[in-house]
Formats: C-alpha cells, sequence, structure tokens
C-alpha cells in the first residue's frame, strides 16, 4: 500500500508541469516574469515552429533556426545568456529571490529574416524540478526505484519548503511595506491638520487685526 502511494505521489510531481506557447517574430525578443525562491533550480525545455505560407500552417520544427536564451535576475544581472538550436533544453539556479526574466530571441540564419514571419515557441518551465532518468530507474530492482523515487519525493518537499519560506518572507515585507504606508498616511493627515489650524488660525488673526485697524472693533 505505501509503495503504491508514494508511486502515487511521484506520478503526481513528475507529470506537474507549466506549459505554454506563444508566437513571435523572427529576431523579436520576447520575456517571461518567473517568481523563484533562491537556491531554486530551473530547468527549461522549449521548441519553436516556424510559419509555412505556402501551406499557411506551422511547421514541425524550424531548421537553420537558433534561438538565444537569456536570463535575468531581480538585480538586473545577466545570469544566462546562451544561442542554442531550434529546440532544446536550459537550466540554471537562483541566487536571489524575486522576479526572474526568462527571454527567447530568434537568431535567423538566413541572410535576411522575411518581414512579419511568424514563429510558435513552446516553452515548458519546471521550478525546483529534478527529473528522474528513467532509463535508470527502468534498468535496476524495484528496491532501487522506490529509493529513488523516495529520493526525488524528499527533494520536491524541501522545494516546498522552500516555497513556503519564500511566501512568508514576501508577506512579511508586504506587511511592513503596508505598515510603513498607513504610518505615512497618519503622519500626513496630522501635518494637514496643523496646517488647516495654522492657516484658519493666522486668518482669524488677519481679519481681528483689519477690524481693529478699521475700527469695527
Amino acid at each position: 500500500m505505501k509503495s503504491h502511494l508514494i508511486g502515487f505521489l511521484m506520478n503526481f510531481w513528475i507529470s506537474f508541469s507549466l506549459a505554454l506557447y506563444f508566437h513571435s517574430g523572427e529576431r523579436e525578443e520576447k520575456c517571461i516574469i518567473e517568481d523563484i525562491p533562491r537556491d531554486t533550480l530551473v530547468i527549461g525545455n522549449y521548441k519553436v515552429q516556424r510559419w509555412d505560407i505556402n501551406i499557411q500552417d506551422f511547421l514541425e520544427s524550424a531548421p537553420g533556426l537558433g534561438m538565444i536564451v537569456t536570463v535575468r535576475s531581480p538585480s538586473a544581472e545577466v545570469q544566462l545568456s546562451k544561442l542554442y538550436g531550434p529546440q532544446g533544453t536550459f537550466s540554471f539556479t537562483s541566487y536571489l529571490s524575486g522576479e526572474h526574466f526568462i527571454c527567447l530571441q530568434s537568431n535567423s540564419t538566413r541572410l535576411i529574416a522575411v518581414a512579419g514571419s511568424k514563429l510558435r515557441i513552446h516553452l515548458d518551465i519546471r521550478v525546483g524540478e529534478h527529473f528522474l532518468d528513467e532509463s535508470v530507474v527502468q534498468a535496476k530492482d524495484k528496491v532501487n526505484e522506490l529509493n529513488i523515487k523516495l529520493e526525488h519525493l524528499i527533494e520536491q518537499i524541501h522545494h516546498i519548503s522552500k516555497e513556503q519560506n519564500y511566501e512568508r518572507e514576501r508577506e512579511e515585507k508586504f506587511r511592513k511595506t503596508s505598515e510603513g504606508t498607513n504610518s505615512n498616511i497618519v503622519w500626513w493627515a496630522i501635518v494637514q491638520t496643523l496646517i488647516l489650524i495654522s492657516i484658519g488660525t493666522w486668518q482669524i488673526k488677519s481679519l481681528r487685526d483689519f477690524f481693529i485697524s478699521k475700527k469695527l472693533v
């Protein structure tokens, strides 16, 4: 029973992925933003399809097309910048918590990129994921297979714990910012009140002096 439960959990973790695709022009840079905790492994897989004007559809592959993958940290430092092929895998480890910019830009090997040519980019990004080598798992006996899956599950638990700590840090930072903003609003309201009282007092004194000077009082 325990073995079946662990297998179910492992299948869940392995199959969980956020995949998407988007359109881009040749040599046009498109970026996505991922909020990632520090010391977290990020693995990305992508595939590029080029639009064929003759068949009015995207081709299965885009031979001769390169993709420049650039990763910028929350401090705007370039953490990764590398030229890959039309299909590939990239990875990096975050060293700061925060929003990371993952950008892809085509680098056509054609002398002239056709104006308005369109690309479809399939992108699958896994955060905190350590992939299991299925060929290795299948070659081992059941005991070793279970041990490997247990180790993988423990890694996932550590990643979840890291995510929770990061969310707590963000919550604490947001709470302090909110408290600071509320405090500033209170002080600004007090300053406005003092200014209004001062202006009112000055107006009353000016009117009193005016009436006295005109001998109306």
